[in-house]
């Protein structure tokens, strides 16, 4: 287990409790002046080399971290060990949106968008990220989109599936899951809470049938909520999920 205890430039401290146990390698970085690019990409050139230090060692690894936008250190982590993955995108957001069209100017909203390719100046030519290709995206149960969001994903290559009926892209895949997927009656104190969404259990099942697929390389979670000090339910789930690996 890595863990990056931030949400985006912003150090978490308590995160750890609601983890199964302590993970084995904690990245942090000092982070420069400038912009958020900037810091974010000095912050993701380290969660990145843990990631292909940890493929080359023969693992898959399990990212854990505050928000979604970690994801990008993971996948460019995966390419530098000479893996190209697509990837399966759990979360009850769409986290496609841009600097052009978003109203609240969060980057936690942008990062699958970087994914496959927006704007690569912003960051993903800093890490030398290559794009992951739109049929190779799978976005999970996302229910609460922005206009200009359905728009994107109208047009889009990228699938789009419920739990119940998901389906794995071609090729190996990074499994990304934002807690918040889940109905947050389940998963407290999370930070942009979505009502609906599929139970605990029933994600961890979806999980491990990707995982049994035996092309799932490495495991994000985006544990995006305040720390503090840990919670069973929330505790118990993460459990489940790193199990599956």
């Amino acid at each position: 287990m890595i863990l990056v205890p931030y949400h985006l430039d912003e150090r978490l401290h308590g995160l750890e409790a609601d983890l199964p146990g302590l993970p084995d390698r904690t990245v942090t970085a000092e982070l420069p002046d400038g912009d958020i690019w900037a810091r974010l990409a000095a912050l993701y050139d380290r969660a990145a080399d843990a990631v292909a230090d940890d493929v080359a060692a023969g693992h898959r690894p399990v990212v854990v971290s505050g928000d979604c936008t970690t994801s990008l250190a993971t996948v460019t982590g995966l390419q530098r060990a000479g893996v190209e993955p697509g990837v399966v995108w759990f979360d009850a957001h769409g986290d496609v949106q841009t600097l052009e069209t978003t109203t609240s100017g969060y980057i936690g909203g942008m990062p699958l968008r970087i994914l496959v390719g927006y704007r690569p100046e912003l960051i993903a030519d800093r890490l030398g990220l290559r794009a992951v290709p739109e049929e190779r995206a799978v976005l999970v149960d996302a229910r609460d989109l922005d206009p200009a969001e359905a728009e994107y994903l109208a047009g889009a290559r990228l699938m789009r599936y419920d739990i119940e009926e998901l389906q794995a892209p071609d090729g190996p895949f990074l499994v990304h899951v934002d807690l918040d997927v889940v109905d947050p009656s389940e998963v407290p104190g999370v930070l942009f809470p979505v009502d609906g969404g599929p139970t605990g259990p029933a994600l961890v099942a979806a999980v491990a049938r990707l995982v049994a697929t035996g092309r799932v390389v490495a495991l994000d979670v985006a544990c995006t909520w305040r720390p503090d000090g840990g919670d069973a339910r929330r505790r118990s789930l993460v459990t489940a999920l790193t199990k599956c690996l």
